[in-house]
């Protein structure tokens, strides 16, 4: 199944009693507004999905801002959603699948669904489309399939913060770094507490995935945007981050579209790194 789907082919769809659709929306400076958007007009049959107490864990002084929920803890909220396994799964937001990719990281490569896409160009494309919008809260359906079991976790697809740093005192592979240019270089962040980067790290903000129109590059070019910075290195030893794991899904999302699968996730990402002076970063002045 490919990793994205068109509006159009979503629309043909919707009556397909298979289909599951998640709404994603979220905005990290007001956490409330994606479900009071939901609220105000969703596509039709939308559950939603809360960042912070869907799609993350629990948040202590070791961790990043958004760490993997318990196996059980996210089973629950697939189950509350009735996802079982013969589901199709089309997720979205309102910002080009940035918040939307983690959703289907998780579902895809976390506890292996792979009937999960997202929908390219988001709530944007199926407006455009005239497709139709309901509000207030979708009522769910049953599973005529049964539930997903917390048994199909899988953590290769993603590493800790030690299995990252040995990785680095091994110099081998590349940590690539969705966040925007200025963060990167440490001239100006409005999130974690701390500016700069991993050392060794290298920026290619999630953003470049994207058209103007809000929706994927083309498949040829996305591979050769990703082609042109493992320079010969195979997919398998590219580790993604950025500031809490959640828009380094949307460089995964990336390559799985542009054919290179097989990288992982730093989870814990720049706001679970700098939980300890002890450790280096870097920034544009040294």
């Amino acid at each position: 199944m490919l990793a994205i789907i068109d509006a159009n082919e979503l629309r043909a769809r919707l009556d397909d009693r298979s289909l599951r659709i998640i709404d994603c929306r979220f905005s990290l400076t007001d956490p409330d507004q994606g479900n009071a958007e939901y609220l105000s007009g969703h596509i039709p049959g939308a559950v939603y999905a809360h960042l912070d107490r869907d799609l993350a864990g629990v948040v202590s002084a070791t961790t990043g801002r958004h760490p993997l929920p318990h196996p059980d803890d996210f089973t629950a909220v697939l189950r509350n959603w009735r996802i079982g396994p013969e589901s199709e799964i089309v997720v979205y937001d309102s910002s080009g699948g940035a918040i939307a990719a983690r959703l289907w990281w998780m579902l895809r490569h976390w506890v292996r669904h792979t009937a999960t896409q997202v929908l390219d160009g988001g709530i944007a494309a199926w407006t455009a489309v005239d497709g139709a919008l309901d509000a207030g809260t979708a009522a769910v359906s049953p599973s005529p399939t049964g539930l997903l079991s917390a048994t199909n976790a899988d953590d290769s697809g993603w590493c800790t913060t030690a299995q990252l740093q040995q990785q680095q005192a091994l110099q081998r592979g590349m940590l690539i770094d969705a966040r925007d240019p200025q963060r990167f270089h440490g001239e100006r962040e409005p999130i974690d507490p701390v500016a700069g980067h991993i050392p060794g790290a290298v920026n290619l903000p999630f953003s470049g995935n994207l058209t103007a129109a809000g929706t994927f590059r083309p498949r040829e070019e996305l591979r050769r945007r990703f082609v042109d910075l493992l320079a010969g290195a195979a997919p398998s030893s590219i580790v993604h981050m950025c500031g809490s794991g959640v828009t380094a899904c949307h460089n995964l999302l990336a390559m799985d579209i542009a054919g290179l699968p097989d990288s992982r996730l730093y989870v814990g990402s720049w706001s679970e790194w700098i939980r300890d002076p002890e450790r280096p970063i870097e920034t544009a002045s040294g």
